[in-house]
């Protein structure tokens, strides 16, 4: 089992930064550690996740060259940097992991076994 914790969100202004951790309470080594936010009203979308056998980052279209994922499994805790930020990106963000996905699964957020409970981003105009 993986408890999952999301912090760091908060209210800024667009073109702004904000920095994201998710914290597990087990070993995160061998799990696939995934972004996804929701918006009201909208599915739940992929933003980025890091690899578990090889550490290697995948990102939404939509968000590369502004977000960066980076992991430090010894603390057992998954960071997302995002800067530029736009307003259309207010939403919760949640942190997933999983230790049995597959390639073309990770954008799935059906596949993930355990979520935490979200952080709010919200980008004003």
């Amino acid at each position: 089992q993986v408890q999952l914790v999301e912090s760091g969100g908060g209210l800024v202004q667009a073109g702004g930064s904000l920095r994201l951790s998710c914290v597990a309470s087990g070993r995160t080594f061998g799990y696939t550690m995934g972004w996804f936010r929701q918006a009201p009203g909208k599915e739940r979308e992929f933003v980025g996740c890091a690899w578990r056998s090889t550490g290697k980052t995948y990102y939404a279209d939509s968000v590369k060259g502004r977000f960066t994922i980076s992991r430090d499994n010894a603390k057992n805790t998954v960071s997302l940097q995002m800067d530029n930020l736009k307003p259309e990106e207010t939403a919760v963000y949640y942190c997933g992991a999983d230790r049995q996905l597959i390639m073309s699964s990770m954008r799935n957020p059906e596949q993930y076994d355990y979520w935490g409970q979200g952080t709010q981003v919200s980008v004003s105009a």
